[in-house]
Formats: structure tokens, C-alpha cells, sequence
């Protein structure tokens, strides 16, 4: 199979699609891999890393959307890219395309079949998604903090407090793998946390990270009364292929004292706090009522060379079975299809457009 790996587009969007040592294990068994020259380079791969294992490299886009049979890149489609795919491509990336209509209509004209790292559901879990949510709900907590700081607009505190200082409050709405991980960030850090989330399982978790943590089931009185005080607000609410649902309304963030922080995680869904809109790191944060926000749609982008290898050891699996023409026949993969031929293919996401 040939499988090539564009050059992500998207503003400052800097991970690739596989590192070289995952590009060699497709060569090893057969496959041939096309790179866009300088793909790698702003994770730290220069081209020579990848050549010098067998990978060939193309010097733009469109040699490499006409080569390969298999994209493999980190996020959608962007700019003039959907225009370069064709129906006998197939698509290996994030989507989200609950909350991109645009791109949606574009892909389904392509005819090309895009299966979503997003939706690849086994054993319970989204193991590709897995790991860039671990690094979102990380850096949550880590730019949330930065954003507190007086010099960025914020209101002037110390997240952990200090003697004779408060300690930040911080809420999690979601304590699935992002809002997990963005309340041990929080908890370690010393702040007090609020989190709330549907499952017992997922409260009695968050409450053993700690004695500043504590776990609520969302009810919308004591939603309301969290966010009043919170000095972070992080939403990290995810339902699998469809639009987020709006937890915290207009009126809510506006009950925020000036300076606080908005940061929804669950923004490449259609976000889960009323006030999120889309940013880029260009451009990542704006005001709502004296609140800051940031919306920034690619948070893991931030850290390329980290993301880049934790998303091709998780990735790469099931891309072999992919490249091995194993999609028809493999339930996992199959279902984390969202369109193909010109159809909306993932059920959630038809439910949605029809």
C-alpha cells in the first residue's frame, strides 16, 4: 500500500502524521511511505531521518495526494487539501466533524472514505485520541495558569496559594481522560478542584487523586454555583462523534469574576461552555464578559515532538491493519468510519446531517 504523510497546514499545527521509527516498521512489511518535504521538521524529524529508513520524500502536497492511496495526517483537511482527495483515497486522521459542516460536504463530494481517530472505538476506549487527551488536559491546567497571571489579563493568583495566600479553584466539567488528567495536574499543583462527571466510577477516581479534589454529579444548581467561583473553568465533556452539549450558558460564565479563565478542550466538538468559539495559537484567547478564553482547536500542537510520538505508537497499529486492506473486514476500524463513497457512514454523525 502507499501511504503518504502531508505537511500539516493548520496554523502552528507542528506534529506530523508518523515519526520514522514508525514509518519504518511499514516499510519493513512492504508498504511504501511518501513524506512532503519538511513534514517532520518543526517535531524535530528533518527529512534525512526518514529518508535514510527507506521513506520517499515529495516536495509538495499535490505530488504527494497523487501518490498515495493512504493519508495519514494529524488533523482534518484544511485550506485547499479536500480539493486533493479522491475517492479511491483513504483518510486517517482527526475530523470532528460534528462541528464542521464545510468540511463535512467537502469530504462527502471528494467521495474519498475518512476514517476518524476520534471515533476508533476498542475495548472500551479511544486509544488514538487517548493520548492527545492526556496531553489537553494537561496543558489546560498549564496555560490556564500562565493566563491567570496579571501581565496576561488575568486576575493576579497563584493557582497552588501560598501561607496567608487562598488556593486557586479550579472546575473540571468531565472526568474522562482530558478532565482526568487536567484535575491531577490541578490537584498537584495545589489548587482546590471541583469535577463533575455522570459516572460513580469516574467521581470515587477523582476523589482518591486527592483531599483538594473534589467530585460532584452535574447537576445544573451545583454547576452554577462551581463556575460562580472558579478561577479556571475547564470543560472536557466528550460524546463520541457528536456535538458537545452546552454545561455552562452564557449567563454562568458571565457570573465569573473578571479575569478568569475559560479553556475549553471540548471546543473541536462544538464545545461544551456557551461562549467557546474556535482560536488558533495565532491568536488563542479572547474576552466574554471580562473572562478570558481560549479556544485554541489544537492544544497538543503546542508540543509536537511529544504528541507526535505518543500519537504514532498509538496510531500505528491500526494503520498496519488499514495498509493491510483489512477495513471491511475489521469491526474496530469499520465503526470509526464517518464518511465514504459520497455517504455519511458513522451512525451518530448521520443522525446529526440528516
Amino acid at each position: 500500500m502507499r501511504i503518504g504523510i502531508p505537511k500539516e497546514i493548520k496554523p502552528l499545527e507542528a506534529r506530523v502524521g508518523l515519526i520514522p521509527e514508525a514509518c519504518a516498521e511499514l516499510v519493513r512489511a512492504d508498504h511504501e511511505l511518501f513524506l512532503e518535504a519538511g513534514a517532520g521538521v518543526a517535531s524535530g524529524y528533518p527529512d534525512e531521518s526518514y529518508t535514510q529508513l527507506g521513506v520517499t520524500l515529495l516536495p509538495d502536497a499535490a505530488a504527494l495526494f497523487g501518490r498515495a492511496e493512504i493519508i495519514v495526517k494529524v488533523k482534518e483537511p484544511f485550506a485547499g487539501e479536500p480539493e486533493m482527495l479522491r475517492r479511491d483515497h483513504l483518510l486517517f486522521c482527526f475530523l470532528h466533524l460534528a462541528a464542521n459542516s464545510q468540511l463535512t460536504h467537502q469530504l462527502l463530494d471528494s467521495g474519498v472514505t475518512a476514517v476518524a481517530f476520534e471515533t476508533l472505538a476498542d475495548r472500551g476506549g479511544l486509544p488514538v485520541l487517548a493520548p492527545m487527551s492526556d496531553i489537553a488536559g494537561r496543558l489546560a491546567v498549564q496555560i490556564g495558569t500562565g493566563l491567570l497571571h496579571q501581565p496576561a489579563g488575568g486576575k493576579g493568583i497563584l493557582l497552588g496559594g501560598l501561607p496567608a495566600a487562598e488556593r486557586g479553584r479550579v472546575v473540571v466539567l468531565g472526568a474522562g481522560q482530558a478532565g482526568g488528567n487536567a484535575v491531577r495536574m490541578a490537584a498537584a499543583m495545589g489548587a482546590q478542584v471541583t469535577v463533575f462527571d455522570r459516572q460513580r466510577e469516574r467521581m470515587a477516581a477523582m476523589r482518591a487523586v486527592g483531599d483538594n479534589v473534589t467530585a460532584l454529579y452535574p447537576y445544573s444548581t451545583s454547576i452554577s454555583a462551581a463556575v460562580a467561583g472558579a478561577d479556571i473553568l475547564i470543560g472536557a465533556v466528550l460524546i463520541p462523534g457528536a456535538k458537545a452539549p452546552h454545561l455552562v450558558s452564557k449567563a454562568q460564565v458571565a457570573s465569573m469574576q473578571a479575569g478568569s479563565v475559560v479553556i475549553d478542550i471540548s471546543v473541536d466538538q462544538g464545545g461544551c461552555i456557551e461562549t467557546t468559539r474556535p482560536t488558533t495559537y495565532e491568536s488563542p484567547t479572547f474576552l466574554v464578559d471580562g473572562i478570558i478564553h481560549f479556544g485554541v482547536t489544537n492544544m497538543p500542537g503546542a508540543v509536537p515532538r511529544s504528541a507526535s510520538q505518543t500519537l504514532s505508537a498509538a496510531m500505528l497499529p491500526y494503520l498496519q491493519r488499514l495498509a493491510a486492506g483489512k477495513l471491511a473486514e475489521d469491526e474496530v476500524l469499520s465503526s470509526a468510519v464517518n464518511v465514504s463513497a459520497g455517504e455519511i457512514v458513522h451512525p451518530v454523525l448521520r443522525n446529526q446531517y440528516m
